[in-house]
């Protein structure tokens, strides 16, 4: 009895209709693979993209020889399996056609028995152009199916938009954000099995009931036997065993084993709890012999989409092992146009980079592709949610048989491959098209509709509500049962009928808001256009220096230059940035300065919307931003650059979702309001401390009071009329500080002072002097066991409206760090702190305001170098550089 596998190596590809072959490495790509060899140049540089279009036109063949030894003729089943191809695959072994394959997103396994022999066995793969395939297809169908991110006209395809007939990642033929690169490869693992015995092909673990006291749980294990057979099932977790007897036939079967685990660990996401894993091992026993192993990790949660009928609409809101959640997170694409150069190195960076961040939640876009195993594995390591689309984007769709009955392959398989990670909280059907598409209301789409006879619109809406309302979530349904599957995004109820769709704030569904960015509104609408959860919203900037010099030289370093246009895919782009720091900042002195200062705007705009949304939970229960990651260097909405590098935007993130967050709304001109927003379980007491400064750190007013925050809650801690505050002050040189301070003993403010009387706590102190007796406190320090939860500052007058001094910032290496860490000082005040550095890391904090006065102290954190090793690891960095505002202006 025999269970044998070979890996398949050693190929070698070359355009169909080449004499030569070159050497390839899989899994790959034809652009990867022709980089490696020389015959084609760094497709991200400068406006090569524009020159690579030839690459997709073309039929490409990969080939390699497997020796296999006389043992392979006597298996029972011999299989070839492929976990990718990418997209239209023809499988030849030994010159005979075995397979064909049309689906990115699905493996693809054929018996190969009787087509080997002993010795040398060619494999053969021929990749057939996703262009010439689909081509025919659009002329076949006669009208134009909406795929308005499909770059067509940089392919050389004029109008003709046919990324919406091939089952693969959208996001390959252009996006607003990215090139288009239309791959072919093999893409995932491919290799050889053999064997004469029973197989468990896939192990599921069910969670039917979970809680603190007990978990419910069914294992489903899927069995292929070549024959019948008789023994045992066993399943084991954390010491526990659960065992029956079984009796297999020919074929594949499912066998069910009830399992119980008493007071289980439960999985939290980032923030609620610890990500607590179990590894579940099931096996087929004859005696004490195990006939075939498998083994599956998952953690033991409840989670649930809860839409509940309130005085608003209707709540939409995440709930984890029956604690709410509010969502913090970001909308992840994928990590590289080359889906096979993503190393776990650069999956596990932008993880770390996520929790960080102090998110607890991460969409995968379905503009992307289903993503690696180690994806997954990561976020449930990390304790990340994910809010999973299906692979639909911004696009209608072909209703016939054979593309829908494909979907369906595609679904099944997907939902089945994800379904044991708990970091899965839900599936979305599609991203956008139901809002673009609005089928209830006439004007309320992008359009799409309008050119279309009625019926050619009947047809489109009858495949859409085929694959979105019944193929889908029929998929969900049968194969992750309890998973809440949400049709598209965003969508504020499935009604199929009047105002189904989310084009508008609403009081209920999820929220797409571009009117900032798009529709060109003021930062200040996010204060407004609040949904109850905030599923995309963003704003661009340009990567760091050292990025955008990855893929242009100097002479390029201009706005409208053709380097940086072909790196800006959004068309009005790089002017709308322009447009809007116009509006809120300083004119940058050069093109180094536009970069720095559309990171400080983007961070601003974001800053602004986060702390919108976390201020009106419970109403608004999510925020995830557009965008987490870059596929390429690239001027975009993300807030971590293609290589890794944090923008000025992560940083603010990191700062908007902390635990406990103070905010300062001043929508209203003439008056101030402190929010207090806390995550935390328990309720808080501390203090407010509220000063006035001007810009040369002169304290002009302060004063505290108590503060009482309720369990996961929001509330208005402190409102300040501005006139009464400034006292006719110059508004463009003051700030306010606002600390909030927790635990400790409580200084007494408000004593009495010489004649004065005495104050209560929370009244203005109009000249405040040093206590007799007491000595001067360095602030932000902890103050006699008191911990600074969070600090912000709030302006005045608009950054452009202020006038800033060069200051001279002096560092200072904190003693006993080993040049680790190191304090920060000023003069006066600074702006945007920016620090760099040579090595690849981040700070523990950057693009800070620094105050006169209030010294800060900074830790370098290396990145982290790969499986087992530590994320972010504190080192001495070399050539520290500190700039400010006032040094790009």
């Amino acid at each position: 009895m025999k269970r044998l596998q070979i890996g398949l190596t050693n190929w070698e590809f070359r355009a169909c209709g080449d004499e030569a072959w070159l050497p390839a490495i899989v899994p790959g790509t034809v652009h990867t693979d022709l980089l490696r060899n020389g015959v084609i140049e760094q497709p991200f540089y400068g406006t090569n993209e524009h020159d690579l279009q030839w690459i997709d036109k073309k039929n490409w063949e990969y080939r390699t020889v497997l020796t296999l030894e006389e043992a392979w003729q006597t298996l029972a089943v011999t299989e070839l399996a492929f976990s990718g191809l990418d997209t239209y695959a023809d499988v030849y072994v030994n010159h005979v056609h075995a397979l064909s394959a049309d689906n990115m997103f699905r493996s693809w396994t054929v018996n190969v028995k009787g087509l080997l022999q002993a010795g040398e066995n060619e494999i053969r793969i021929v990749f057939r152009s996703v262009v010439t395939e689909d081509l025919p297809k659009l002329a076949q169908l006669g009208y134009d199916l909406p795929a308005p991110n499909d770059q067509s006209e940089l392919g050389g395809l004029q109008e003709q938009r046919i990324s919406v007939f091939a089952r693969k990642a959208p996001y390959h033929y252009g996006w607003d954000w990215g090139p288009r690169f239309l791959t072919s490869g093999i893409w995932r693992e491919a290799v050889l099995t053999g064997r004469d015995l029973a197989d468990i092909q896939d192990l599921y673990i069910r969670q039917n009931a979970v809680s603190v006291k007990e978990a419910r749980l069914t294992a489903l294990v899927e069995v292929d036997a070549p024959e019948a057979w008789s023994g045992l099932l066993r399943v084991s977790a954390e010491g526990q065993e659960w065992m029956k007897a079984v009796t297999l036939v020919p074929g594949k079967q499912q066998l069910e084993l009830e399992l119980v685990v008493d007071s289980p660990r439960l999985w939290w996401c980032n923030g609620l709890g610890l990500p607590e894993l179990y590894q579940f091992r099931a096996e087929l026993l004859q005696g004490e012999e195990a006939v075939a192993v498998s083994e599956v990790t998952t953690g033991l949660r409840d989670i649930k989409l809860v839409r509940k009928p309130d005085e608003h609409g209707a709540s939409f809101h995440f709930e984890l092992n029956g604690v709410p959640v509010f969502a913090k997170g970001a909308n992840h694409i994928p990590n590289d146009s080359f889906i096979t150069e993503v190393t776990e190195e650069r999956y596990r960076h932008e993880i770390a980079t996520a929790v960080e961040s102090n998110m607890n939640m991460l969409r995968v876009w379905g503009g992307g592709f289903y993503e690696e195993e180690v994806f997954y594995r990561l976020c449930d390591e990390y304790g990340l949610l994910v809010w999973q689309d299906f692979m639909f984007a911004c696009s209608m769709y072909p209703g016939d048989e054979p593309f829908l009955n494909n979907i369906r392959e595609e679904a099944v398989y997907n939902v089945r491959r994800l379904r044991n990670h708990p970091s899965i909280a839900v599936w979305c059907g599609n991203n956008e098209i139901d809002s673009a598409w609005s089928q209830y209301e006439e004007h309320m789409g992008w359009g799409w509709k309008e050119k279309l006879s009625a019926d050619i619109r009947q047809t489109l809406w009858a495949a859409y509500e085929e694959i979105f309302h019944k193929i889908l979530p029929e998929a969900v349904a049968a194969n992750h049962p309890g998973m809440d599957y949400w049709p598209s995004s965003p969508l504020r109820e499935l009604t199929r009928g009047q105002d189904q769709h989310a084009t508008r704030i609403m009081g209920e569904g999820d929220i797409h808001y571009w009117g900032v960015w798009h529709g060109i509104e003021p930062f200040e609408n996010y204060n407004l256009k609040v949904g109850r959860f905030m599923s995309e919203y963003g704003f661009q900037s340009f990567p760091e220096l050292k990025s955008v010099l990855s893929y242009a030289e100097e002479e390029e370093l201009a706005l409208e230059s053709k380097v940086m246009l072909a790196h800006q895919k959004n068309g009005r782009g790089n002017q709308l940035i322009k447009e809007y720091m116009d509006m809120y900042l300083p004119q940058p002195k050069d093109f180094r300065g536009f970069l720095y200062m559309s990171q400080v705007l983007q961070a601003e705009a974001i800053r602004m919307a986060i702390e919108s949304h976390r201020r009106n939970k419970p109403y608004c229960m999510g925020t995830l931003y557009w965008q987490m990651n870059d596929c390429w260097p690239v001027a975009s909405w993300a807030g971590m650059d293609y290589y890794g590098r944090w923008k000025a935007l992560q940083y603010t993130v990191r700062r908007s979702f902390k635990e406990v967050l103070l905010s300062i709304d001043g929508t209203d001109a003439e008056t101030l309001k402190v929010h207090a927003v806390s995550d935390r379980r328990q309720a808080l007491d501390g203090e407010l401390v509220v000063r006035l400064h001007d810009f040369s750190g002169a304290l002009l007013r302060e004063w505290s009071q108590p503060v009482t925050l309720a369990a996961d809650s929001a509330a208005v801690v402190l409102t300040l009329p501005v006139a009464e505050l400034l006292e006719g002050r110059d508004p463009a040189q003051v700030l306010l500080v606002a600390t909030l301070l927790e635990g400790g003993q409580v200084l007494e403010r408000g004593e009495v002072l010489e004649d004065r009387q005495e104050l209560e706590r929370g009244e203005v102190l109009e000249d405040r002097q040093v206590l007799e007796g007491r000595q001067m406190l360095e602030r932000g320090e902890v103050l006699e066991g008191r911990q600074m939860l969070e600090r912000k500052e709030h302006y005045f007058a608009a950054a452009k409206d202020i006038s800033l001094s060069k200051p001279v910032i002096t560092v200072t290496e904190v003693p006993g760090s080993a040049g680790k860490s190191f304090t920060l000082s000023s003069d006066v005040l600074a702006r945007g702190v920016h620090l760099t550095v040579e090595e690849e890391g981040i700070f523990s904090d950057n693009f800070f305001d620094l105050l006169p006065g209030e010294p800060k102290t900074v830790e370098f954190l290396l990145r982290g170098g790969g499986t087992g090793g530590a994320d972010f690891t504190p080192a001495a960095p070399a050539g520290l550089v500190v700039r400010s505002m006032a040094d790009y202006i």
